[in-house]
Order: C-alpha cells, then structure tokens, then sequence
C-alpha cells in the first residue's frame, strides 16, 4: 500500500520577494539592523505570500507514539513514560504545555500508537494504529501498510486544524533512535555522527545505543527510498508528522519545525516533495549532535540556540514570538517617508 502523496509546488516568486525586502529595507532602521528577524520576516511573507503576513489560529501538534526498539535499551527511560507524558500534555503540566498557554497556541496531541489506551477528552485525537511499532532490530518497524495509514492520517489531522501556522511536536521514549537511523540512511551519513544520548543516556549507554543503530542499518540495508526507509526505522509518530507536514505544505502553512525528532519527519518529507522546506522554519538547534546536521541537510538555519533537548514542540513554542515579531515589523513598523525620518543616504 502506497499513501497519496500531494505534489508540492514551488512558491519562490522573486516580484513578492522583491518587494517584501524592499518593504524591509525601507523601514525606520539602518539597512539589515534587524538582522535574522529580516530574514524571517521575507520567509514567512514567502510563505503566506503576503507583504503584510498575519499569523492566525496557530496549531501545536504532538504526535506520540511507542517505539519497539526501545526493548533494546537505547533510551534512559522506560516505555511506560510515553503515555505518562501524554497524561501531562493532557492535563497541561508538561513544559509544551505551559508554553502554548503562554503564546496562545492551541494543542492538540495525537495517540499515533501508544502502548495504553486514553480515555476520550478534549485535546486528544485518537489516530492509534498499533500499541507501538515493532522491534526495528528484528525486522521493519512499521509494515507498508501501517505507515501509509499514519501518513494519511496526518494529513486528515491536520486538514481538519483552523490557521495557517503549525508547530511540530512529538513524545515517544526511543524515537531519537528512529531520528538518527533515518538521518544516517536518507542524508548518507555515519550512524555515530547522528547518534546522542536522546533522554540522557550515560556514555555506556551511548556506546551500545550507537552498536544497536548499527545492527539495525544494517539488517535494513536495502531500505533506501524515503518510505522504506521510514517504514524499516519508525515510528507511528514519526509518519503521522510526515503526513502532517505534507499536507501543510500543500496548504502553504508556516510550518515551525522543533527538534531532532520533529526534524527528521520533514527529511523525509522532503525527500518525497523537495519543495516542503520553503514552507519551513527551524525553532532552534537543539542538543542532540545530529539535529545540527541534519539542518545542515535541510538548509534551515535554527532561530534559537539553547541547548535544548526536550522535544514535545517545546523549542517551536519557545521561538514561536519572534515569527509573531516578524509579521509586525512587517505590518506596523513605519517607513522612513512614513514616518519623517531622514535616511543616512539623504
């Protein structure tokens, strides 16, 4: 089983890009003085193909789902801590929860294949398709059928999110494993240069999570193209945000991208439609060594550096204001005409 995947047009358009920067440059500051918020700013205009861009109705998504591998010891965690944190994002005491609190973005977490069943309550959208994938070092995470599903199945979530906006966010204990195999293979690096300690592995820890990533490229060897690739390594949680991506890509959202995890749901989904990364916009560069790759892969430059390992969307929702800050300097700061104000050229 194949999923439909949407054909993703290219939106570079260099009449809006022209003005947008010319709009930027005429603003009541020295030329460039706004530095990477200028940049920003003629992304996201790009993106909404807009000159006077307005954010609305922004969506965090968190995708969570169980990974089989985990089995094997590649975490610090035990499994049981996915649907415990799925609780927390649930009854709000988990940080991407207070963070949408503050910057008024709506959450909505997706059980994608968690190993417990949820009782039904707002916020919570039941996409389950198995209790966690399989043991990717005995054999596929995910069959073709199973990751086709969670493809589409973040595509009909997200087609059913108001706004124009959508932040990644995921929880999954293993999934950093998931990240770093998909790296290795899709962007032909070395597994120890996409490996970290995910949770906080000690270096014992680190040194066998990296043997066991490379028995599993291995056994998979032939899982090259994206969709082997993604169905061979996991998770659920992982697909149903390539799914997502896609399908806001192809309705020209703002997609604010968090950390590792998120970010190799859009490798992949770049590597079916290249075009998706125009839509993207890269929160931060997180702890993890091979996220800073793996940006490098996507030509995304990250917004924010803080060290930040957490995942959920927490680092989207941190850098979320200055997309915000962006569109106002866009909308509201005045020009040099405008305002009366000599320019140093005059």
């Amino acid at each position: 089983m194949n999923p439909t995947i949407p054909s993703i047009s290219d939106i570079a358009d260099a009449a809006l890009a022209a003005r947008l920067q010319s709009a930027i440059d005429n603003k009541t500051k020295p030329l460039g003085a706004l530095g990477k918020l200028e940049a920003l700013a003629l992304r996201i205009g790009t993106i909404l193909g807009s000159e006077a861009p307005v954010l609305e109705a922004p969506q965090m998504l968190v995708c969570a789902g169980d990974h089989g591998l985990a089995a094997r010891g590649v975490s610090a965690f035990p499994s049981d801590v996915t649907w415990q944190m799925v609780e927390n994002f649930l009854a709000g005491g988990a940080a991407v929860s207070v963070l949408a609190r503050q910057h008024g973005l709506a959450l909505t977490v997706v059980d994608c294949g968690v190993r417990r069943d949820f009782q039904p309550r707002p916020g919570l959208v039941s996409r389950r398709i198995a209790a966690g994938t399989a043991d990717a070092s005995a054999g596929p995470a995910m069959t073709a059928a199973q990751c086709a599903q969670a493809i589409a199945n973040g595509r009909e979530v997200v087609h059913l999110l108001p706004g124009n906006a959508l932040l990644l966010g995921e929880m999954g204990i293993g999934n950093s494993s998931s990240a770093s195999l998909l790296l290795s293979r899709l962007a032909r690096l070395d597994i120890g240069a996409c490996t970290g300690a995910g949770t906080g592995l000690d270096a014992a820890g680190l040194a066998r999570k990296r043997e066991v990533l490379g028995e599993v490229l291995a056994l998979h060897s032939a899982a090259t193209a994206p969709l082997d690739a993604l169905a061979a390594f996991g998770g659920f949680e992982v697909a149903t945000l390539v799914g997502a991506v896609l399908q806001a890509a192809e309705e020209r959202r703002v997609i604010v991208v968090d950390g590792f995890i998120a970010s190799s749901a859009v490798l992949v989904a770049q590597a079916l439609q290249p075009h998706v990364t125009q839509r993207c916009v890269a929160a931060h560069s997180s702890a993890e060594p091979g996220h800073a790759l793996l940006l490098q892969h996507l030509g995304l430059e990250p917004l924010l550096h803080l060290d930040l390992r957490l995942g959920e969307g927490s680092g989207g929702a941190l850098a979320w204001p200055l997309l915000e800050s962006a569109c106002l300097i866009l909308r509201e700061m005045a020009s040099f005409e405008a305002a009366g104000v000599s320019r140093k050229d005059a």
